[in-house]
């Protein structure tokens, strides 16, 4: 495999941050206008039914003798046991109460704790499997950790925050049972990751419909929230998780997740541009270290 083979990998995990950085902006605005679960539970609907209408394309055209480029070719036995792990730990925990998260925490404070979502990879990864990143690649994720610190030491705010920081914590840990399993099921299975992507988020928005039905809130869908909608389901949800997930055919889910840290720096970019936010000289010292810690897990091959 050549370099620039290896490097592709790398290229579409960090255009996703970038759009799912995006995300955190335009979810805080949507948030001002309905309730998280009926939120979380409209983009996700209209990602997978999106992703679905691809799928059955793709599914069809490969049926007749194409190439079928997007999807490869998947094992004709479908491993639900873990889509169904995946699609609720991925969609309906981590999605979903991180829509809950911001609701109760600032953005930037949502973001430092995600940061963590790398050490909850680690752990769970050494209980399931034998993938284990390298001492050199744990430095590098303990730099960013220092960077993430550095960046947000004047603007965490943690008193009176106690529900919305487990919450997050709790979406957290379902993130990194997704990549988990998400990365497993790709390279033992040889499942496509649109197929996968699309039957887990399916069961996810199973469980985000339930949460949402059992809290009963509601709210009309303006003209503003409907292109938020719109865009978040489209870009930011079925091609975006759909280029996440390829990615962890090719990279460690350690790594990823650590790579997904360069969300810091973005999301601090999107609120100096789109809310106005200042950017001090301590948090641009915070910057370059996750930067800088994000390279050395992302160079170091196990």
């Amino acid at each position: 495999m050549t370099a620039l083979n290896k490097a592709i990998p790398y290229v579409v995990a960090i255009i996703v941050t970038v759009l799912w950085s995006s995300s955190f902006v335009l979810i805080k605005l949507g948030l001002k206008e309905v309730p998280p679960l009926y939120f979380a539970t409209l983009r996700y609907a209209l990602g997978f039914a999106i992703l679905a209408i691809i799928d059955i394309a793709s599914s069809r055209g490969h049926s007749r003798g194409y190439s079928g480029a997007l999807t490869g070719t998947p094992k004709p036995k479908t491993a639900w046991v873990p889509l169904i792990v995946a699609g609720i730990a991925g969609y309906t925990v981590a999605q979903g109460l991180e829509y809950v998260g911001l609701f109760y925490l600032p953005a930037v404070t949502t973001s430092f704790i995600l940061t963590f979502n790398p050490l909850f990879v680690l752990f769970i990864g050494i209980l399931m499997f034998s993938e284990r990143p390298s001492k050199f690649q744990v430095g590098g994720f303990l730099l960013t950790l220092i960077g993430a610190y550095a960046f947000f030491s004047t603007r965490i705010s943690w008193q009176g925050q106690w529900l919305g920081l487990v919450i997050v914590i709790i979406s957290g840990i379902g993130w990194a049972v997704y990549v988990i399993v998400i990365r497993e099921l790709q390279r033992t299975n040889r499942q496509s990751s649109l197929r996968v992507t699309t039957v887990s988020m399916g069961i996810g928005v199973v469980g985000l419909v339930v949460l949402s039905a059992a809290t009963g809130e509601y709210a009309p869908l303006t003209p503003d929230l409907i292109l938020i909608v719109v865009w978040l389901s489209l870009v930011n949800t079925a091609l975006a998780f759909f280029m996440w997930n390829w990615a962890l055919k090719a990279v460690a889910a350690f790594k990823l997740t650590v790579i997904q840290n360069i969300m810091l720096i973005e999301i601090a970019l999107f609120s100096f541009f789109f809310l106005q936010e200042t950017i001090t000289p301590i948090m641009v010292v915070g910057m370059a270290l996750v930067v800088v810690g994000v390279v050395i897990v992302s160079l170091r091959m196990k």
